[in-house]
């Protein structure tokens, strides 16, 4: 299927292509690994329970069970994610129509880069949603904290070009004003 004419944005999202989005996950942490593992171990115990009382296979539960733990697991450690789909904090998701710009703040000294997003006059953020506290070097409304060693600017333009609307732009912040990334 050619997608030669499409405008960027208008894209369906595929799922079996991972890599077509722009991807931030927070460090693996060991709360986050023993829900893993104890999902992992809770299937594997079902599918001998199931096996043994049900004369079932139990891999056929171990195979269907996989993709939803990965899943999970995925979502956990996402911090923020855009595709064509549209663009997620956290567990905060947004539609492409409510965005027109990312502000990447670098506090100086810090260990951590702030991503965050102006919405368009009109819009809110869902209702229900875990936003973060105000960060006074974060001039948007909606924002996340990820490590600077995990966040890379340059992959995230490139990213964006494909994905986003072209009206959308990316600008860094920092103390002396704002500018368009490059």
């Amino acid at each position: 299927m050619s997608q030669s004419g499409s405008t960027p944005g208008a894209r369906p999202a595929r799922r079996a292509a991972r890599w077509e989005r722009y991807r931030v996950t927070h460090p693996f942490s060991a709360k986050d690994q023993a829900g893993l593992w104890g999902a992992i171990v809770g299937v594997v115990a079902l599918a001998v329970l199931l096996g043994w009382a049900l004369d079932m296979k139990g891999g056929v539960v171990i195979v269907a069970a996989v993709p939803f733990i990965v899943s999970w697991y995925e979502n956990r450690r996402t911090a923020f994610q855009f595709d064509a789909a549209g663009v997620r904090f956290g567990a905060v998701p947004l539609p492409w129509s409510d965005i027109t710009e990312f502000v990447v703040a670098t506090p100086e000294g810090g260990t951590h880069a702030l991503i965050g997003a102006r919405l368009r006059p009109g819009a809110a953020l869902p209702a229900g949603g875990p936003v973060p506290a105000h960060d006074p070097d974060m001039p948007a409304p909606i924002h996340v904290a990820v490590l600077r060693a995990k966040f890379d600017l340059r992959k995230m333009v490139t990213k964006a070009r494909v994905y986003a609307p072209s009206h959308l732009r990316i600008v860094v912040a920092d103390p002396s004003g704002e500018r368009l990334a490059t």
